[in-house]
């Protein structure tokens, strides 16, 4: 069984003029979400074995939190240029690349792809992977390269879940 945590980058500042899209950073709210929802995986025994990120700014950044929370050295993030921009089938790839003997692993991405690779692989449909959010997928598969499009959703979670009135 593998267990693949989708986890799309936290809010992001549109503040700064002039800065391209890839180096947009994270915004305060951003920061204080992740920090919350890696905590929150933390209390659910929710440990990854390994973590991989787009190369972009707020994935990165995001990333970094959640290895901080999660005791995970900075050093292993794994950076896969192919997940800014990339579809369907660069996922496939990245993916297929794992070593088999992971079985825990936290994808950190961008929408739309986030969102279109969780509801190719579960029987309904999410509108949308909000910024820090959350979906676990869980594969009946041994080998990473084996992985079908059909995957159970365990849990989807995103911060506004947790805020109060």
């Amino acid at each position: 069984m593998k267990k693949l945590y989708l986890i799309r980058h936290a809010k992001s500042s549109w503040k700064q003029e002039g800065i391209s899209d890839f180096d947009r950073p994270l915004k305060g709210r951003g920061i204080r979400d992740a920090h919350s929802t890696a905590q929150w995986l933390l209390k659910q025994e929710e440990h990854p074995q390994l973590l991989i990120s787009s190369p972009a700014t707020r994935a990165m950044h995001t990333a970094l939190i959640f290895a901080q929370e999660l005791i995970y050295p900075f050093q292993d993030i794994r950076i896969e240029e192919s997940l800014y921009h990339g579809g369907m089938d660069d996922f496939q790839k990245v993916l297929s690349t794992l070593d088999d003997r992971l079985n825990s692993v936290y994808l950190f991405g961008h929408n739309p792809s986030l969102t279109n690779f969780v509801n190719h692989c579960i029987d309904h449909i999410i509108d949308n992977v909000p910024t820090t959010g959350v979906a676990c997928l869980k594969f009946d598969a041994q080998q990473w390269s084996e992985l079908g499009h059909e995957a159970e959703l365990v849990f989807f979670d995103y911060p506004k879940r947790h805020k109060t009135l």
